[in-house]
């Protein structure tokens, strides 16, 4: 697979010496090089692999040699003054995607040090001045989010391993001292079981690898213990809740294949083998130049001599996700930290922690989710609904529950949204000054709340002993609040029903029965209603690449949706 990768991106390669990008390998996502982990970078992970392995076919091949030689030299011109590169789609002058580069690019330099090919000594002494080039940076840069800090100290783990200098270490301390932000159950803050949980592992691992902490694998194997539990049947990850870009998109389980083969080696654990084997058959690709399977094999060979034999799977499991973590009390502590809810350049992911329920028996899945815009996601085979989300025109928007509860025969979801009204600021604390009646310039904290108002709204998801799940939604005795339920439904499939189209995508179900039917599988809701004419209440974001079915209520309401998969 190495090798075909290895060829598919020759015609890439910019060849035009007078060009700013020659040397430089086209990014399939912009149609113009990136010196980045994931653009040039990870050809370059290729490209070396193929170079240095006396498997391939282009071990030690002339005409590689000089495509790596040229693609390294556009490394060196993208890399800024500061020791930085800037990966062109975003953050420019970027210390974390710097340290990105390095993870990988430290992988390079010790394989390239160790070959004895022709040209392997100058090879090696062009990565080595890029790397040595980004110590200022590492040693005075930041991030912009949670697993950045696991990106930077890693970086300079491996900056430690080849320069020696212990500026490095006391650097890597430093964000290390912060603490690992990982609930017990082993979810990590920004929730993104697509892309960023097998980012935090690798570079923990390699952290933990050369720094000699050994107690940072506890973290890694939280998450990947949790993770055998986040994977639907057919192999794709779930990412109905990610705090970050996977959010919603489809991912699968191969960057987490090198992390799980490291670690089922650390520990001899059968269950990391048998994660791994079924990460390995989604493998399309080397993935980025920092968690580089390739890399990984060449680096640390000793994982193709794993002797532990898989074990079986979970196939049929209900597990609770931090049921017991403090989020409420968390929260209600960021109020005294002072920051006021604002960090620059990122999010406060005030959804770290939130309950999660993943419920599977054989190829049915399901995924019951607080604090997110969808609430509940029910797959049976082929049939997807992706989620399931409810809005009102109370708290114009999306209502996202704020707990879970275990009740007899499944869960109950809670809301209790507040709205009132504002009073006048009491005149000792009005400035008086010209500038007095300019509204963003008013102490508004000092205002009086008046005429609050409470409305509850409540969900149970309830599975039956035939095997259908009963979706109810119930309010308080409040009147007249409207509320839209939104049926998220795969593409894959076509819809049939009482629905009358709003635009491309999306419909109203007024009445009766729903039918989805995706090749072998069906999956029916009863019953729709269309109680108000509203089509998105209050400018709810459209969900994307999704067919959406709407049911509009009027409160009070005390409703069940019945949902059964054949």
């Amino acid at each position: 697979m190495n090798d075909r990768l290895t060829e598919a991106f020759f015609d890439k390669q910019i060849n035009d010496v007078n060009s700013r990008y020659f040397g430089g390998v086209i990014f399939y996502k912009t149609g113009i090089p990136s010196p980045s982990h994931t653009g040039t970078g990870s050809v370059l992970g290729s490209w070396v692999s193929s170079f240095i392995n006396p498997d391939s076919k282009y071990y030690h091949d002339n005409e590689l040699a000089k495509r790596i030689e040229t693609a390294f030299d556009y490394m060196l011109d993208q890399q800024h003054e500061d020791g930085t590169i800037s990966p062109g789609w975003t953050n420019f002058h970027s210390p974390p995607d710097t340290g990105f580069l390095i993870n990988g690019f430290a992988h390079i330099y010790h394989l390239l040090k160790e070959d004895n090919g022709p040209r392997a000594g100058e090879l090696t002494n062009k990565v080595r001045t890029f790397l040595e080039r980004t110590i200022p940076a590492m040693l005075t840069g930041g991030g912009h989010t949670p697993n950045h800090r696991w990106v930077l100290s890693s970086a300079l783990a491996h900056l430690y391993a080849i320069f020696g200098k212990a500026e490095l270490i006391e650097r890597a301390e430093q964000w290390i001292d912060e603490g690992i932000d990982l609930t017990e159950d082993g979810e990590w803050t920004e929730r993104s079981n697509g892309i960023y949980n097998s980012v935090s592992n690798i570079f923990l691992y390699h952290t933990a690898r050369i720094l000699n902490k050994p107690g940072l694998l506890d973290y890694v194997r939280k998450n990947l213990n949790m993770m055998m539990y986040l994977v639907h049947p057919d192999g794709e990850i779930v990412t109905d809740y990610s705090g970050r870009q996977d959010f919603g998109n489809t991912f699968d389980l191969s960057p987490y294949h090198l992390i799980y083969c490291l670690m089922a080696y650390h520990d001899n654990n059968p269950t990391y083998a048998a994660m791994s084997s079924w990460a390995a058959e989604n493998l399309t690709d080397m993935g980025p130049v920092n968690n580089h399977i390739m890399l990984g094999y060449l680096m640390f060979p000793f994982i193709k001599e794993v002797k532990v034999p898989n074990s079986s799977l979970p196939t049929e499991y209900e597990i609770f996700l931090n049921k017991n973590f403090p989020i409420e009390d968390s929260l209600k502590k960021m109020g005294r930290i002072g920051h006021g809810s604002r960090i620059e350049h990122s999010s406060m992911h005030e959804s770290f922690g939130a309950p999660i329920v993943r419920y599977r028996q054989d190829n049915e899945s399901v995924t019951i989710m607080s604090k997110n815009a969808s609430f509940f996601s029910l797959r049976k085979g082929s049939a997807k609904l992706l989620g399931v989300r409810l809005s009102s025109n109370f708290s114009p928007g999306i209502i996202e529950f704020d707990s879970i509860q275990v009740i007899d025969g499944g869960y109950r979801l809670k809301k209790t949204m507040e709205k009132g009204y504002n009073g006048p600021i009491q005149k000792q604390y009005l400035t008086h000054t010209e500038e007095s009646s300019i509204w963003y310039l008013l102490p508004h904290q000092h205002r009086e709340l008046t005429h609050n108002q409470i409305f509850n709204v409540e969900v149970e998801l309830l599975r039956t002993d035939d095997g259908e799940w009963n979706v109810r939604l119930k309010t308080d005795k409040r009147e007249d609040v409207l509320l839209q339920v939104e049926f998220l439904f795969d593409h894959d499939g076509s819809i049939q029903g009482d629905v009358e189209p709003i635009k491309e995508d999306s419909y109203f179900w007024k009445s009766g029965e729903l039918s989805y039917q995706s090749r072998e599988n069906t999956m029916s809701i009863h019953t729709g209603e269309h109680e108000h004419w509203v089509d998105n209440t209050w400018k709810v974001n459209e969900a994307g690449n999704v067919q959406t079915v709407k049911v509009n209520l009027v409160s009070p309401i005390d409703r069940v949706f019945r949902v059964i998969c054949n």
